[in-house]
């Protein structure tokens, strides 16, 4: 009865902490340390208000049946979890199901593969049960997918079941002949590959964009901008203070309408990886601080008393990237792209999922950035010069030959002007690699499948189109009798 009440204890105090994602050891655990960690402190607080269990537990057990060493904790872990995976199965049945798998270096270094089923439970309502985390020796997708079957077939799932799969970009996942999905494809031919909403669209529409080597080279000189002029809260109270004193002159010319809640001064934003929306925001903070961010890069340059001559070549550099015309075409040439992708993102972002409107504004954003390639350039053009006007900055010669030390022009070759190298090699390179992403991410097929399936989940049930559901994309699930009959 002892060891049944010391084990007791233990395993309550492990799902406890489990329970709520804490740490069970600490960094000391020996009988001189102040801070046991966190599943010895626990276990020693219910002994503080229990007598029975102190009477059993820690020093008052066996030397040899304390049940409180790492093993036998990762041991309980382990009975606990195989307890969750055989729910799991039974939650899912004979019903088809869908998987969704991501990888993952861990703090060892180490690739680890999440696998993720999700299925519709006996209630009707869709369920997404975390079922493991798999260890593997590299990400080829012929390894990945040799650990999904081994766990799936391990834990009693029929393959054959498998309706969808859920993964993120890489081309490792996702590739047409050599990915993940190809692979699963090849045995579960309804196995259809969904790409993941929730993964940072805007993020990799950015990547996609850093394909076109100025565009790359643009996002590299942005953050040494940033980095130079946010170094300190004295360098940021100079933007705050330049950016002051450009919006009284502007008052004062009239050019901008004084009024509550306008006019506010802002201040220069950094990108991040984790933060949806943030390059398009980090971007927009630029050009609403252009002016103002210069300021504070003369000023460092000319504070030889104050700033180390590192300092200053940082500025100077900064400085000299913002005068460049190529700069300020690609600084607004980003702002109207992601600007047209934001209400996408943002709307792929939602927890609550309207599968039919989503697959919409894939489609009107493709048609808008078709569009905008076919006809935005006139638009585009004059309002950078009109921005470079405002600021100073000297505009080329769209006709003239193009020059540069990355580009050499022949001599016989007129042809290769300004106008070519901004709109060829930027403006249009940088809209196709939006446009190619979204069609990679959702091609027809994609659009349709999903566009139908919705008809599942309306309120007013359309036949037409459930129908055509099962004659197009899932016809073997069903017997010919079966099919009329619907």
């Amino acid at each position: 009865m002892k060891n049944r009440l010391r084990l007791k204890t233990t395993v309550d105090v492990v799902r406890w902490l489990t329970y709520q994602a804490c740490a069970l050891r600490g960094h000391d655990e020996s009988a001189s340390s102040k801070n046991l960690g966190n599943f010895l402190e626990l276990l020693t607080l219910l002994a503080s208000y229990n007598d029975e269990v102190s009477k059993v537990i820690l020093e008052n057990a066996p030397y040899n049946a304390k049940y409180t060493s790492v093993d036998i904790q990762k041991e309980i872990l382990s009975i606990i979890a195989n307890k969750i995976r055989k729910h799991i199965r039974s939650e899912v049945g004979d019903s088809a199901f869908c998987v969704m798998v991501d990888e993952s270096r861990d703090e060892s270094k180490k690739e680890q593969m999440a696998i993720v089923v999700r299925f519709v439970d006996e209630e009707g309502m869709i369920q997404e049960r975390f079922l493991d985390l798999v260890h593997v020796r590299d990400t080829l997708s012929a390894t990945l997918k040799t650990s999904l079957w081994k766990q799936l077939l391990h834990y009693q799932f029929d393959v054959s079941k498998i309706r969808g799969q859920g993964y993120v970009g890489a081309s490792n996942m996702r590739g047409k002949w050599n990915g993940l999905q190809a692979l699963v494809l090849e045995e579960c031919p309804y196995a259809y590959y969904i790409h993941c909403f929730a993964h940072r669209l805007q993020l990799a529409l950015v990547c996609a964009s850093r394909e076109v080597i100025p565009v790359h080279q643009f996002f590299t000189y942005f953050v040494d901008i940033v980095n130079v002029v946010c170094a300190s809260s004295k360098r940021h109270d100079e933007l705050q203070k330049a950016k002051a004193s450009e919006v009284e002159k502007l008052l004062e010319l009239g050019e901008i309408n004084s009024g509550k809640g306008q006019n506010q001064l802002g201040t220069l934003r950094r990108a991040g990886d984790t933060r949806w929306g943030s390059h398009y925001n980090s971007v927009c903070s630029l050009i609403k601080m252009f002016d103002a961010t210069r300021v504070v890069l003369a000023g460092i340059i000319d504070d030889v008393a104050h700033t180390t001559f590192a300092q200053r070549g940082d500025a100077k550099g900064a400085w000299r990237n913002m005068q460049s015309f190529e700069f300020v075409f690609i600084l607004n040439l980003i702002e109207k792209v992601m600007g047209k992708t934001k209400i996408l993102t943002q709307a792929l972002q939602r927890k609550s999922q309207d599968i039919l409107n989503a697959m919409e504004l894939v489609s009107a954003t493709k048609i808008t950035l078709n569009n905008y390639r076919n006809d935005g350039w006139d638009s585009l053009i004059k309002e950078v010069t009109l921005f470079c006007n405002k600021h100073l900055i000297e505009v080329p010669d769209m006709k003239a030959p193009f020059t540069s030390t990355r580009y050499r022009a022949c001599k016989n070759d007129l042809q290769f002007t300004f106008e070519y190298y901004y709109r060829v090699d930027l403006f249009t390179s940088t809209l196709d690699k939006q446009i190619h992403e979204l069609n990679s991410r959702f091609n027809e097929r994609t659009i349709e499948l999903l566009s139908l399936s919705s008809s599942l989940v309306s309120k007013v049930i359309n036949v037409d189109q459930i129908s055509l559901l099962v004659e197009k994309f899932y016809h073997e699930d069903f017997t010919d009798k079966e099919i009329t009959g619907l």
